[in-house]
């Protein structure tokens, strides 16, 4: 099955670095698990509110640049946070990632403080406000090839003619008595 990002997902994005937006409209394409987007850009007055929630440690976060996103896997059009399924979330994003040649980073690969929805552009980089884009173009799927046609194999003719062997010749008037 393949998978498409609604438009509210869409809209999340917005204000989001373009190589983070490519990887993840690539990965819901090629993901074995739906997903959804919970955050993108970021303004200063909700980074506080999540700190405060213990929810981030940082109020320099990549989310207020736009250098980061949040994801979620769907089931059933439900937000899971069901870590084995960010688990296999994972290797579509930086498979993603490889074949756009965008370098990532994933909170889940964190010693400390696991953040399995969070996807980020390094800093070392991608700086405070460098949007510019990096990411290769993946070339579009081509269309299948149709296979050949078979060659089409002329049979002799059930006439006798006189280029023939005489042994085919007396085969074929035998045969169409």
């Amino acid at each position: 099955m393949t998978y498409s990002f609604s438009q509210r997902s869409l809209d999340r994005m917005n204000g989001v670095h373009p190589d983070l937006v490519a990887v993840m409209k690539l990965a819901i394409q090629r993901t074995s698990v739906d997903f959804t987007v919970l955050e993108g850009l970021r303004t200063i007055a909700r980074q506080k509110q999540l700190v405060a929630k213990g929810a981030s440690k940082t109020m320099n976060s990549r989310h207020l640049t736009g250098h980061a996103i949040d994801v979620a896997p769907m089931v059933n059009g439900n937000v899971s946070w069901d870590w084995p399924l960010y688990y296999k979330l994972e290797p579509a994003i930086k498979d993603a990632a490889q074949e756009l040649g965008v370098p990532i980073e994933w909170g889940g690969d964190w010693k400390s403080f696991k953040d399995g929805p969070h996807w980020q552009l390094p800093w070392n980089v991608y700086g405070k406000t460098d949007m510019t884009s990096r990411a290769r173009s993946v070339p579009a799927p081509r269309p299948a090839t149709p296979a050949p046609k078979p060659a089409v194999t002329k049979l002799p003719s059930t006439q006798p003619t006189p280029q023939m062997p005489a042994w085919l010749a007396a085969i074929l008037r035998f045969l169409r008595r």
